[in-house]
């Protein structure tokens, strides 16, 4: 365990290549649907091993543990509210031991997803009871022996800054996500500017910031974009889906294909990307296609946004969610597949 391994990494390399979906690839092995992930770091240790042994071997420099929804918040709704320590710890530790074992550095990061709860005064969480249910998870994940926390799939700007002060205490260093699903904006609001502009505010501001899940890849590349447009220096993260959810024989079903995914990889290093991966479909195949693209593919201009839409596909919604006129809509929070 390092709690510099990323920096370092970053420091060395132009592009990191993280993982692809935790979920989907547990649905694959087996896991049902309403059924906890975080269990099976007890149940099924090796299942969880192969998960991310698949990602080390498709060519990914980090990877995230199966601890998303581990946090007292969202184990409750299982009875498991007890178990946070225990099952953030496991999720850490083996992947520590797969990490070891890469025969070259690979990151364990810490995944630590939103607590599914609405923050005061629309709802009753309060922010030092948000602190208190992300330290808990990140003193397991420390204790399993990861190297960074990793935040992801978080909408609301409250939440994002509980999960910063919750690693402070930890003392670990962070990175940090939200999900820009709604005509480029998060469930709660927020824009890719806006975010911008929050990340750089904070105390303990993360390692790196960006996107991850939200619709398909090039919604996920636009905000990339407003990233970048909004003038950040610190390293930013893609993490976008593969292609767009379809419901096909019972099964959601993601229709990017592999070469898909290369391609938005590619653009997405072009845009200035620094740590890029998949999420919600995204499997082993996808992520060799990304390794070998970003490998071999010379480094382009910046993508435009009609680059992005020959490339991609076009985008879920007219407005990027930057105008003054765009009304923020809302959508059901999804669970990161």
């Amino acid at each position: 365990m390092s709690h510099d391994a990323l920096q370092r990494l970053m420091a060395d390399r132009d592009f990191l290549l993280a993982d692809g979906a935790t979920g989907t690839n547990l649905f694959n092995m087996g896991l049902s649907s309403g059924e906890p992930p975080e269990m099976w770091n007890v149940e099924h240790p090796d299942r969880i091993a192969t998960l991310y042994r698949s990602a080390v071997e498709a060519g990914s420099d980090l990877f995230l543990t199966n601890s998303f929804g581990g946090n007292a918040a969202r184990l409750k709704l299982h009875g498991a509210q007890g178990r946070v320590r225990e099952l953030n710890r496991l999720a850490a530790s083996i992947g520590r031991e797969v990490a070891d074992k890469a025969g070259r550095t690979v990151v364990v990061a810490g995944s630590m997803g939103p607590t599914g709860e609405i923050f005061e005064p629309m709802g009753t969480l309060t922010h030092a009871a948000a602190v208190e249910i992300f330290h808990e998870q990140a003193e397991g994940l420390k204790e399993g022996g990861a190297d960074v926390l990793w935040v992801e799939t978080i909408s609301a700007a409250e939440e994002y800054r509980a999960a910063a002060e919750a690693a402070a205490l930890a003392g670990m260093p962070w990175c940090g996500t939200m999900s820009f699903d709604t005509a480029g904006r998060t469930m709660m609001g927020m824009t890719s500017a806006a975010m911008a502009e929050m990340v750089e505010a904070l105390p303990n501001p993360p390692l790196a910031f960006g996107a991850n899940c939200g619709v398909g890849a090039s919604d996920l590349m636009r905000t990339v974009l407003g990233f970048v447009a909004a003038g950040t220096e610190r390293p930013l993260i893609a993490k976008g889906n593969a292609g767009i959810p379809k419901y096909h024989d019972g099964h959601i079903h993601y229709d990017g294909t592999p070469e898909l995914m290369a391609e938005y990889a590619v653009l997405a290093r072009d845009a200035g990307v620094k740590i890029i991966g998949g999420c919600c479909g995204t499997m082993p195949e996808h992520l060799r296609a990304m390794r070998a693209a970003l490998d071999s593919r010379p480094r382009g201009p910046r993508p435009s946004l009609e680059t992005i839409v020959e490339k991609l596909g076009a985008f879920s919604s007219a407005s990027d969610g930057t105008g003054a006129d765009d009304g923020a809509g809302r959508r059901e929070r999804r669970r990161r597949g």
